[in-house]
């Protein structure tokens, strides 16, 4: 072999190498730089598909990195007005209808949040996935005509709400396409499948994810971001329980 054909070889070696071979722990932590922030401000509808009939809940949200987050339901009539505040590992409800405000914890967590396939849990997990879990990269596949990395998460920390998350990340864009999502005696929960992935202000972000929960009938629910803003200023009183009943 020449040394023109050997220097590119080597040329080739060198740019391939990084895309195809990257470790699971460079994965996600350019999933963690798409996905989180310091804060954020989005609008959201949530589309439950009832056995009857499906109905659509839509909200505004605040968010300062994952320990701080303050939820405003504006339709339909019914919710319009119920607040939902989380601080730390703490969360409470507020109702209009009763003019209460209630704390969830423990195994109310678990439940469904307005009868959708999502739960507090689930409303609540926002920290980044290198902080939660462990993960070993198990191959490539292709998922909705796209690239992706096929990675198997283990939780490290004893609060995770899922112990065992399967992961297929988008190896162009780096964010997840679809997830399964497992207890620890190795259960399918729920599985979630990402999509409408849009450039917003310098990272990729997956604008519309479906929610199956594995373990009741019904064909999931949409959580569709119809707007968003990073790196807003929030003001302090927002996450106070004072602000859920102003």
């Amino acid at each position: 072999m020449n040394m023109n054909k050997l220097l590119l070889l080597l040329f080739t070696v060198v740019n391939v190498y990084p895309a195809f071979c990257q470790d699971a722990a460079t994965i996600m932590d350019r999933v963690d730089r798409n996905l989180s922030s310091d804060n954020r401000v989005f609008e959201s509808s949530m589309v439950i598909h009832g056995k009857r009939n499906d109905r659509t809940v839509t909200s505004k949200t605040y968010a300062a990195g994952y320990k701080k987050s303050f939820t405003e339901y504006l339709t339909p009539p019914r919710e319009q007005g119920t607040k939902m505040l989380k601080l730390d590992d703490q969360l409470w409800i507020y109702s209009p209808s009763t003019d209460r405000t209630i704390q969830i914890a423990g195994h109310m967590l678990r439940q469904s949040v307005m009868g959708s396939d999502l739960s507090y849990e689930d409303m609540m997990e926002d920290r980044k996935l290198t902080e939660v879990y462990d993960a070993n990269l198990s191959g490539e596949e292709t998922i909705a005509e796209r690239k992706a990395f096929v990675l198997v998460l283990t939780a490290k920390v004893t609060d995770a709400a899922y112990h065992k998350r399967k992961m297929w990340v988008d190896a162009e864009r780096y964010v997840p396409l679809q997830e399964e999502l497992y207890a620890k005696s190795g259960q399918l929960l729920k599985r979630t499948v990402l999509s409408e992935v849009k450039q917003i202000s310098g990272r990729w972000y997956p604008t519309k994810i479906v929610f199956k929960d594995m373990l009741k009938d019904g064909e999931g629910t949409e959580f569709i971001i119809t707007n968003i803003k990073f790196n807003q200023k929030i003001p302090d009183y927002i996450f106070t329980k004072a602000a859920l009943k102003k």
